[in-house]
């Protein structure tokens, strides 16, 4: 059966880690004994084994899974020989594959985007290349898109950027509500709610776009139509591009490692 490493145990490997537990992956999961409290709280809960160093995971893996920050990746390099051909699953934002495969030589290298929501197998999974055993694997988190061209999947890290945006984007107007009176549970489930049926509601229609989703509802002369006048008018919409822009010009500038 597959045996997974997990180099450098964090927020999102954690949640990949359980994620894959629920998903019904019965193999060993080697942790690197970094961040020592949640490795050993993520071996006991599910199952995994904190191993003595990195190399020890890498010796006991056949899949390895990179989850550091960037400016760790050459210290690890210089820590570790992978196996020839052994696959190694980077969830580094912004570190290109010909830079993975310069730090790994001997490793086949594959790029991933996932979101925390992986821990409950609804996540968004990008990877680049396709491929098994990482495909498959992966794919248990939630719904797979494999990308060919790397240019593609930088793109998929400026989404995966949003996902984020979106909690701070939720939580103002949350707080609007609340100040206007409801509860933070009120507000919360108004909030959320009418964001899971525009999901729905988009998800069953594939065929129409986004936008003619929206002229649907905001028609001439109704109070949807009237807010998003004034949304356009202060530079909203035109916001969220000049984001996604900066993070796409930040993709593309050298990594620093």
């Amino acid at each position: 059966m597959l045996k997974i490493g997990i180099l450098g145990v964090g927020e999102l490997t954690e949640k990949v880690v359980i994620g894959l537990r629920r998903s019904g992956f019965e193999g060993r999961v080697l942790l690197s004994p970094r961040n020592q409290e949640r490795a050993q709280q993520l071996a006991k809960q599910w199952n995994c084994e904190v191993r003595a160093d990195n190399q020890q995971v890498v010796d006991g893996a056949d899949l390895l899974v990179l989850g550091v920050r960037p400016e760790v990746v050459q210290q690890l390099s210089d820590e570790v020989q992978l196996r020839p051909e052994q696959t190694l699953v980077s969830l580094v934002a912004g570190l290109k594959l010909v830079e993975l495969q310069r730090r790994f030589p001997r490793a086949r290298v594959v790029r991933a985007m996932l979101s925390y929501a992986a821990q409950i197998n609804q996540t968004t999974v990008v990877v680049t290349p396709g491929g098994e055993p990482h495909a498959t694997l992966l794919g248990a988190l939630g719904s797979l898109v494999v990308l060919d061209e790397e240019e593609a999947f930088e793109l998929a890290t400026v989404a995966a950027c949003m996902n984020g945006w979106f909690y701070f984007f939720l939580s103002d107007l949350q707080q609007w509500f609340t100040d206007k009176g409801l509860s933070r549970e009120q507000a919360a489930q108004l909030v959320m709610g009418n964001l899971q049926d525009c999901l729905a509601s988009a998800r069953h229609q594939p065929s129409t776009s986004l936008e003619a989703l929206g002229h649907a509802i905001a028609t001439p002369g109704t109070f949807t139509a009237a807010g998003l006048e004034v949304l356009r008018d202060k530079g909203a919409t035109q916001a969220w591009r000049e984001a996604a822009d900066e993070v796409l010009e930040r993709l593309h500038k050298p990594a620093r490692l």
